[in-house]
């Protein structure tokens, strides 16, 4: 019940915070990108999954730690849970794709006059829009520093406007982790697309990891330092499976295996054994603990 709870509650306020995330994103753009809201909402749905899993295994894991559960069982339970129910909801977001989607209706930022800039940096180069977002390809003014400005009536077929200016000076630290995760998120599209064994073969080996690895992290008796170990090497794990699905890492371990194993399966592969000798440490702390206990 506890995973279920973390799991859902997770799940939903990071769908609505992708959402809205991308919803501004795409107010951003000019012209504005032909997107609907289903497809804005498939996508932070997505990213929500990716995000609630990891999350709510940590959570869920570290919660029967501090209750003293038995490693073994807390393991299998939370491992078959999330997996399910993962598999659930990728499987319910793939169905949903045959929705006839609504057309997000446009929306006009700004009036005559609106300047764009590519980043808060005043030393970049602005355009501004004379009349306005009503007509972003019309006539502008291009300020380039230390040169004149320039008039042009129309904009060229190669000619991009920069983003609407919105506030955007989140730590680096976050944007690297809301990027992993949406690359991991994709990489779970893509394998449940190519075929649900793919996808079982992946998903499975790696919450197989995540669980054995969560269970382990406890140096200290300290809660909320074990929590904070567990978080640093979940964050490990997701960068390590950006790092080694990107496509030239993909052509280094083929190019490795030599044909004698699948490129597909070597992360899997990885995952798992990891994971066994992981569990095969916590049982032999767990036994051990036990008999100092009775003794």
């Amino acid at each position: 019940m506890f995973f279920c709870f973390s799991f859902l509650i997770i799940f939903a306020a990071a769908t609505i915070f992708r959402f809205l995330a991308l919803r501004v994103d795409w107010l951003k753009s000019l012209p504005p990108k032909p997107e609907t809201t289903l497809t804005l909402i498939l996508s932070a749905a997505h990213w929500a999954l990716s995000l609630a899993l990891f999350s709510s295994i940590l959570i869920s894991l570290n919660y029967t730690v501090r209750r003293t559960f038995n490693p073994l069982i807390s393991i299998a339970c939370i491992f078959f849970l999330s997996f399910f129910i993962t598999s659930g909801v990728s499987l319910a977001l793939n169905q949903w794709k045959a929705v006839p989607p609504s057309q997000v209706p446009s929306v006009s930022l700004g009036s005559r006059g609106l300047i764009l800039s590519n980043s808060l940096n005043r030393n970049d180069t602005s355009v501004i829009l004379l009349n306005g977002t009503t007509e972003p390809l019309g006539p502008r003014v291009v300020a380039i520093p230390d040169q004149p400005l320039t008039f042009h009536r129309t904009a060229g077929s190669d000619f991009s406007l920069p983003n609407i200016p919105f506030n955007d000076d989140n730590p680096w630290f976050l944007e690297s982790l809301a990027i992993d995760i949406r690359l991991n998120a994709e990489l779970f599209q893509r394998k449940f697309s190519e075929s649900f064994f793919a996808y079982i073969i992946y998903v499975g080996s790696l919450i197989f990891m995540l669980c054995s690895i969560g269970y382990a992290v406890k140096f200290s008796v300290w809660p909320l330092a074990n929590i904070f170990l567990a978080t640093l090497a979940f964050r490990g794990i997701l960068a390590f499976g950006t790092f080694f699905n990107s496509p030239e890492m993909q052509e280094i371990i083929s190019a490795f295996l030599n044909n004698r194993l699948p490129v597909t399966l070597a992360l899997p592969l990885m995952f798992l054994a990891f994971g066994m000798l992981v569990n095969v440490y916590s049982l032999l702390a767990y036994v051990s603990k036990r008999r100092y206990d009775d003794d």
